[in-house]
């Protein structure tokens, strides 16, 4: 029996790490976001207060699918799993709800203005529509097994 010997490209591998860090971030971002303290809020100008009572718990919840499955998805990768691609498109569905709500259905463009409102949801969208691609293309070459 002949086994194949892949060379996996080292940008793969930075690639993976770039994953996993942006998606550690991910990660980070709704702890900080679902456990904010009373007394943060509180802080907070009036304006982004207001914005925080108007997430129902379904947004935290496809939060939570969006971060959770793109952290998996990054670790597939590292330990080059064909399901790497399963949990980003996972990710990507909890993803697009959750900014379409954050975008058209709170005051985010009145708080931040159109641009800062709108970048980072584009931003989260591309990288994960890149992280989809980006797996299929690692199976092509079967660097995932």
């Amino acid at each position: 029996m002949n086994q194949i010997i892949v060379k996996i490209p080292k940008w793969f591998w930075a690639l993976a790490i770039i994953a996993l860090l942006w998606n550690l971030m991910g990660v980070i971002s709704f702890f900080a976001h679902t456990f904010i303290t009373d007394e943060a809020i509180a802080q907070l100008p009036e304006n982004e207060r207001a914005l925080y009572g108007e997430y129902p718990i379904w947004t935290t919840i496809v939060f939570a699918i969006a971060v959770f499955f793109g952290l998996l998805g990054s670790l597939g990768l590292l330990l080059r799993k064909k399901w790497a691609k399963l949990a980003f498109i996972i990710s990507l569905c909890g993803i697009i709800p959750q900014m379409i709500h954050n975008v058209f259905f709170t005051k985010s463009i009145e708080v931040y203005g159109p641009g800062q409102a709108a970048s980072m949801p584009i931003m989260v969208i591309l990288f994960a529509v890149f992280l989809i691609w980006f797996s299929n293309y690692a199976i092509k070459k079967n660097w995932l097994n």
